[in-house]
């Protein structure tokens, strides 16, 4: 079954929480939730970030980075980082919406975050020096019955991470990532009943 519909009326269905930064204390970023068909069913698409990055070296993330001077809006920052970082052009992303912003765990970094389907399979182009891999997840992983699958807390550099956390494979997402895939499926699981909107 296709839920993109679905995901999109749960999506718009209510108006995104924005974080304050009107001391300018804070950095403006904003990722790209991307989906995908494939022949298993629904997946999301994520990068191990690369140890030559300056932010969150070596962790698992979205597609995505900070806002430039140029950019018209958070979604084009979204889209740009997406293209530059593993080349997914922006004719090819159809935008579902925005989740709420969230603050990053380790920087001072609010992410905006927003949903985006794409084609599968796709021709990807990696940068080398920001993406070390792609990482395909499957999207039930994320839902509340395999909850018992994932660590309780995360151990980093000089603290504990008690929070969302999931595990696939060889990687573990935690951080602001784990906290927006955690919304977004939470999201979309209290708004089953909505009916769909036109993809």
């Amino acid at each position: 079954m296709d839920i993109t519909g679905k995901i999109k009326s749960a999506i718009n269905s209510r108006n995104p929480h924005i974080i304050d930064n009107r001391s300018r204390s804070l950095i403006h970023a904003a990722v790209l939730i991307p989906i995908f068909k494939s022949n298993d069913g629904y997946e999301v698409l994520f990068t191990e970030r690369t140890h030559k990055v300056e932010h969150h070296k070596g962790q698992i993330s979205f597609p995505g980075g900070a806002v430039e001077p140029d950019d018209k809006d958070y979604e084009e920052t979204a889209l740009r980082e997406s293209f530059e970082e593993v080349g997914l052009l922006q004719e090819d992303v159809k935008v579902l919406g925005r989740l709420d912003d969230e603050l990053t765990v380790a920087s001072s970094f609010i992410v905006h975050p927003f949903v985006g389907k794409i084609p599968h399979p796709y021709d990807f182009e990696i940068n080398p020096c920001e993406v070390k891999r792609i990482i395909s997840v499957p999207l039930d992983l994320f839902f509340e019955k395999n909850s018992d699958l994932h660590p309780p807390s995360i151990e980093f550099e000089t603290f504990t991470y008690r929070g969302p956390a999931y595990r696939y494979d060889d990687v573990t997402i935690w951080g602001a990532t784990a906290i927006i895939m955690n919304k977004f499926v939470s999201l979309v699981e209290r708004n089953k009943s909505l009916p769909e909107k036109n993809e």
